[in-house]
């Protein structure tokens, strides 16, 4: 265990400058021991920021419980738009200089940028949420088989539309995204082969705002509904808020993504309309490898999240969906399936 050692409001606010000062891009701390062993997990945050009410929450959750289980300092940073692989990778070593351990980098654009930290600093480990092409002793590649909670997503769908028409919205067309496409469509077509599955995909790269335009998802969920689709779920970080705020205008349902979106203060009067949401718990995943580092056995290589390990679901929030007991059948037939090996779900 790290030694947590008491220092004085004054000490602990100039380091809090310092960091301010230093970093690249906007940063938050908390209270904290100036001491470079005394500092713990720091998260860089991808597109979208803090305040997604998806990917990058979930991340920040995990921080939170961190601090406050372990006691120490941590840090948090926003991307800056336009920015390069050079500032990403500044940013990290910047906290990783400062005596930050573990650093993460949330999201699979900060590939190149913890590959070139982590060799600076081979005594910190680094994590990259969504991202398994870095192999390296100090980094963890923090991935998920999120095609099998968008199966159980597909499965919700087929069981709960009227018109035989479902949507989907990813927010970039990417391979990691594709895996939310494959799984949702498997889903649909294995539990109603006479349902259509609409899909659609915001831009073609991060940079144009496929997960940070709320607008866009609102425009291409409209164009969903106005198709006869009655349940649209949405790979998109931000940009699901749009999604959201359409199915609820047009009073049918959206599915959530990541985290539980049912639950999100920010999307509480559109919750009515959100039946359930396929998620993957970043969260876990960036606190255990704090857990890691701080109990002296960092986690390395690549640590998946599947159903089997509780890392991907579905959430029960919404009363209507979790009291739908042949929805739920339905869901946990699927799910022990996929966890026998006997349904394999696709990725692409």
């Amino acid at each position: 265990m790290r030694r947590i050692s008491r220092i004085t409001v004054a000490g602990a606010a100039t380091a809090s400058l310092a960091l301010a000062l230093s970093a690249c891009g906007g940063t938050s701390t908390s209270a904290g021991s100036d001491s470079k062993g005394d500092k713990g997990l720091a998260i860089a945050y991808d597109v979208g920021g803090k305040g997604d009410q998806s990917f990058n929450d979930a991340a920040y959750a995990g921080l939170e419980q961190a601090k406050k289980e372990f006691g120490y300092q941590t840090a948090d940073q926003e991307p800056t738009e336009g920015e390069t692989d050079a500032d990403k990778e500044q940013r990290l070593v910047s906290l990783a200089k400062q005596g930050y351990n573990p650093v993460i980098g949330v999201g699979y654009a900060y590939a190149a940028a913890v590959k070139g930290a982590a060799e600076k600093f081979p005594d910190t480990t680094f994590g990259i949420v969504d991202d398994a092409t870095i192999d390296k002793k100090n980094v963890a590649d923090l991935v998920f088989n999120e095609e099998q909670a968008s199966y159980l997503a597909g499965v919700a769908a087929a069981k709960s539309t009227e018109s035989k028409v479902v949507g989907f919205v990813g927010g970039v067309d990417i391979p990691l995204i594709h895996k939310f496409q494959a799984g949702f469509a498997q889903g649909v077509e294995d539990t109603d082969p006479k349902v259509k599955v609409l899909s659609q995909y915001l831009t073609q790269t991060a940079e144009e705002g496929g997960f940070s335009s709320p607008d866009k998802g609102r425009t291409a969920a409209e164009g969903q509904i106005e198709k006869k689709a009655d349940v649209v779920y949405a790979a998109a970080g931000l940009s699901g808020q749009g999604v959201i705020e359409a199915a609820a205008a047009n009073k049918v349902w959206a599915i959530g993504v990541d985290s539980d979106q049912y639950t999100q203060e920010a999307l509480a009067k559109y919750k009515d309309s959100i039946l359930t949401s396929a998620m993957k718990d970043v969260a876990k995943a960036v606190y255990n490898l704090a857990k890691s580092v701080e109990d002296g056995k960092p986690e390395t290589g690549i640590v998946r999240g599947d159903l089997k390990t509780g890392e991907v679901s579905l959430s029960n929030s919404n009363p209507k969906f979790a009291d739908d007991a042949e929805l739920q059948e339905a869901i946990k037939t699927a799910k022990e399936k996929i966890i026998s090996g006997e349904i394999k779900v696709k990725s692409s």
